[in-house]
């Protein structure tokens, strides 16, 4: 288990790094205030409506980083700092969001494969720590490698799960980028700010995507490498 415990320290220091510099940049790029004096909020709406979305509502949640787009009840939720602040920083991530929006109206087939995925992944990312760690024990006492095989299938599916989830991120902040560049929403200063943190936001799936794929490869090697019956 010991490389199993190197993977996972690894992975939180790369991860921490990541995080780091997001939040960094974001306070960097939250002083870059939009010339156009456009909260997030506003940033949101003006977007939906240059795509033709009408049925989607832009909501104010609590908490940091908890901004997201629902689909189930078309709602694009921005956290409160998001949702009131005029700065780069906020335009990113309201662009962004509704980014994901645009997709769910053209049927963006990434977006769709997600959400099929999530009821499963769900009930994986639940279960799979327990059914893995007793499936090496089982394996390690008798040889049976079931359970085992059972608990690498739902880290595999957690783990595609989050390869999928990239191009559904590179996607909506293409878009987002492609919105706010060509509408002269922002200036071509606050531009750089909005692609500088949006680059670091993609960054953190990535990292989360890699780290699942080794430590899912570990298991896998555990569950090749083990006693036969």
């Amino acid at each position: 288990m010991g490389g199993y415990y190197l993977i996972i320290i690894i992975s939180m220091a790369v991860s921490w790094f990541v995080s780091w510099r997001l939040k960094s940049k974001f306070e960097h790029y939250s002083k870059v205030h939009l010339r156009n004096g456009m909260s997030g909020k506003e940033v949101a709406e003006k977007m939906l409506r240059d795509n033709g979305i009408n049925d989607v509502q832009v909501m104010s949640v609590p908490g940091q980083l908890t901004d997201h787009y629902n689909p189930e009840d078309k709602t694009v939720n921005l956290s409160e700092a998001v949702y009131m602040q005029r700065n780069a920083a906020s335009a990113a991530v309201a662009a962004h969001e509704c980014g994901h929006a645009v997709q769910h109206k053209v049927g963006y087939s990434m977006l769709q494969l997600r959400s099929k995925l999530v009821p499963v992944v769900s009930i994986s990312s639940n279960l799979m720590q327990f059914v893995i760690m007793g499936g090496i024990i089982v394996m390690a006492m008798s040889g049976n490698k079931l359970i085992l095989t059972i608990g690498v299938i739902m880290f595999a599916l957690t783990t595609l799960f989050a390869f999928v989830t990239l191009p559904v991120e590179y996607d909506a902040s293409n878009r987002a980028m492609k919105w706010l560049r060509d509408t002269g929403t922002v200036t071509t200063e606050e531009y750089v700010g909005v692609k500088d943190s949006l680059k670091w936001a993609a960054r953190t799936y990535v990292v989360a995507a890699i780290g699942s794929l080794v430590q899912l490869m570990y298991f896998a090697s555990l569950l090749m490498g083990g006693r036969r019956d």
